[in-house]
């Protein structure tokens, strides 16, 4: 069974907050990104790291309105206790092993890889409690301890340093600030963020969020500074207007887009329950860290990204649906 709950925090928007340092502005990384070479080959770069304090909050939080859907859904679906790792992307680059160049951490369907299709993954069994087969994924986050003992990726050198297992994973769903939902057809993929960003630019890239366990209200597209005693946070909103034909498209966005600030989602398009993900981490205070990244994208964090193909059931869909459009 699904575990719900009133929203108790709002899908919020955000600022992205750069830091101004006296270095030279790369021209082909796009805007808000500054280039400085750290000690660690390859990236993070310095001005990568903003010290959480420096970080202004969140603007005021959408209002619901009187359609609104504002239940929220929750599924406890480990942190990938059972390290199910590989360099893979199935939504991206379905039937390419290793395309990724980076190392992803999974939770959710326990047989997922490049090679997955609707039928294995629907076959195949679940970290998940509540029983959801859908996969959920997203770049690892490493130490950058130079142990030459530490976890490298056989297809990914770049990415050195020892990997973190996540201290938490929160999987929920949330509903819409304008209107009810109706559900997500089964087998539907998402993504949100983009793993090119660093030179591609942040058209794809400007819902990143970096933050704090203590400072959920300050949110940042750099890598945080946390005080000692609190982790450090990933925050992944995915979107929730689908076309309500397809699901994948080409570019794997255009028949999942992202409603308006208001929540409204475009012409044609019907709002789905949003899938909303928060990754925890316990890194020690002041320790160097990054996400693994293509080679060229240095290990910003403007680059983070997270998938997922939606396995549930129809009647488990529904009852998500259903959840929030109760309002708890």
């Amino acid at each position: 069974m699904f575990t719900s709950r009133l929203a108790s925090r709002n899908v919020r928007s955000w600022r992205l907050v750069a830091l101004v340092l006296p270095v030279v502005l790369a021209a082909a990384v796009g805007a808000g990104y500054y280039e400085g070479r750290s000690e660690h080959d390859g990236g993070p770069a310095d001005s990568d790291f903003v010290d959480i304090a420096d970080v202004s909050p969140n603007p005021p939080k959408i209002l619901a309105g009187p359609n609104a859907s504002t239940g929220v859904v929750l599924a406890s679906c480990g942190r990938n206790e059972n390290a199910h790792r590989n360099e893979d992307n199935v939504v991206a680059t379905p039937g390419m092993k290793g395309a990724a160049h980076h190392m992803h951490d999974y939770v959710g369907n326990v047989s997922t890889d490049a090679f997955s299709t609707d039928q294995s993954l629907a076959a195949a069994n679940t970290t998940c409690t509540n029983g959801d087969k859908s996969t959920y994924y997203w770049p690892v986050l490493r130490l950058l301890d130079d142990d030459p003992a530490a976890d490298v990726a056989a297809g990914s050198p770049h990415n050195r340093g020892t990997i973190v297992q996540p201290a938490s994973v929160l999987v929920s769903f949330r509903g819409n600030p304008s209107s009810k939902v109706i559900p997500m057809p089964r087998f539907l993929r998402g993504v949100t963020g983009d793993a090119k960003a660093r030179t591609a630019g942040l058209t794809n890239a400007t819902r990143v969020q970096w933050s704090c366990s203590g400072t959920l209200d300050r949110r940042t597209n750099r890598y945080p500074r946390c005080p000692n005693g609190q982790q450090v946070v990933r925050i992944f909103d995915f979107p929730s207007c689908w076309d309500g034909r397809r699901n994948d498209s080409p570019d794997h966005r255009d028949h999942l887009t992202f409603p308006a600030a208001n929540g409204v989602c475009p012409t044609d398009t019907f709002p789905v329950p949003q899938l909303h993900l928060e990754i925890s981490y316990q890194v020690p205070v002041d320790a160097p860290y990054a996400i693994d990244t293509f080679p060229d994208q240095a290990r910003s964090p403007i680059t983070d990204h997270a998938d997922f193909i939606n396995v549930m059931t129809d009647d488990q869909m529904a009852q998500v649906a259903n959840t929030l459009n109760r309002g708890g």
